[in-house]
């Protein structure tokens, strides 16, 4: 990548109450930005304000959606240095994405050096609470000015920053879902396991209706025979079956998370059973009155670990583990905010250090 030009805001803006960030209100005073253009590739990177840019009415994704995103967050350690967990897996899932929506690839070691520039330049922006984090948002448009259905030859790549709180409202607390019967949101082969703003905008139906039944997520079946979970609207999920952790696999139709991945690798090194495997909600409602399902969670990178206290499906409503949160829950979310946070040693090469305070 060539040299980086920083353009500085005039007047630095000030982090606000980290007990009232929330997720995704604010937004730090600079953002990366990049541009692609076919025969010439990615070029001109630059760091400058954060702030409204221009895009022209014709500009592809308007109106054939091709658009990729990320998500990742970068932490304030107990002994005050800006760490970013896993940056590295994210931004490789974001070159997955970008295969799918036929989007040029980026170098990942190149933007995680234009990442950490951008961090270095707003760590003041790092809440520091417990909890809080500056959550990373990677994301690319296609901006061709043309209007006909085919692979833009225009892209831009920006990096926007957000300091936030908890993403649910509830904190840690159990969560309650609605196995979704109604609607689909992706099938295999299609744009399930990327992450684009299609998949959130295929969702957005089932969950308002979920919200106003009271569930604060759906839970998502195969788009064929409708009875295989798959996943949350914003999370993977998992099961603890008699004492094994079942989550669903990768068949093409589920974001393979980040976080996910640090749940299989941590249940496995624990000596954990772990199966990666379809389980329809029969089976699961069936764990549940046979006395065998101990606990439900959901994992990502906005909220982690999320237990779930209850699961509802056609009218029928499970309780899991008296909705409380479970230990094995209470484990994974220690271990991983503890790395996260500096309070315990990476042992495990999943912390990149940006800078000391």
């Amino acid at each position: 990548m060539s040299k980086i030009a920083v353009t500085r805001v005039g007047k630095p803006g000030v982090l606000p109450d980290e007990d009232k960030l929330g997720f995704g209100h604010y937004f730090s005073d600079h953002m990366f930005v990049m541009d692609y253009e076919t025969g010439k590739g990615w070029y001109d990177p630059r760091i400058v304000p954060y702030g409204k840019f221009s895009l022209y009415p014709s500009s592809m994704v308007l109106h054939y959606g091709q658009a990729i995103f990320e998500g990742m967050k970068a932490f304030r350690t107990i002994d005050n240095r800006i760490v970013v967990f896993r940056p590295e897996e994210y931004l490789n899932r974001f070159n997955r994405s970008a295969d799918i929506l036929c989007i040029p690839r980026t170098d990942v070691s190149q933007i995680k050096e234009a990442l950490f520039q951008l961090l270095e330049l707003e760590k003041n922006w790092v809440p520091g609470k417990f909890g809080t984090s500056l959550y990373i948002r990677p994301f690319i448009i296609a901006d061709d000015a043309y209007v006909g259905v085919k692979s833009s030859d225009k892209y831009k790549l920006f990096i926007i920053l957000s300091p936030s709180g908890a993403y649910y409202a509830a904190g840690f607390d159990p969560v309650n879902i609605k196995v979704e019967d109604k609607y689909v949101r992706a099938g295999i082969g299609g744009l399930g396991e990327a992450k684009t703003p299609a998949n959130y905008a295929a969702s957005l139906r089932a969950q308002e209706e979920a919200k106003k039944e009271g569930f604060t997520q759906v839970l998502w079946l195969d788009a064929v025979e409708r009875k295989y979970i798959e996943e949350v609207g914003t999370m993977n999920i998992f099961f603890k079956i008699n004492n094994e952790i079942i989550t669903p696999a990768l068949d093409g139709s589920i974001l393979g998370g980040i976080t996910r991945k640090t749940v299989l690798e941590l249940s496995r090194a624990w000596g954990m059973k772990v199966a990666e495997r379809r389980i329809s909600v029969d089976e699961l409602f069936a764990a549940h009155e046979n006395g065998q399902l101990e606990e439900v969670f959901g994992s990502g990178t906005a909220a982690v670990i999320s237990p779930v206290g209850e699961l509802s499906w056609k009218g029928k409503k499970i309780v899991i583990n008296n909705n409380k949160t479970g230990e094995y829950s209470q484990k994974l979310f220690d271990y991983i905010t503890d790395l996260q946070y500096g309070k315990s040693e990476d042992k495990l090469g999943w912390i990149s250090e940006v800078a000391k305070l």
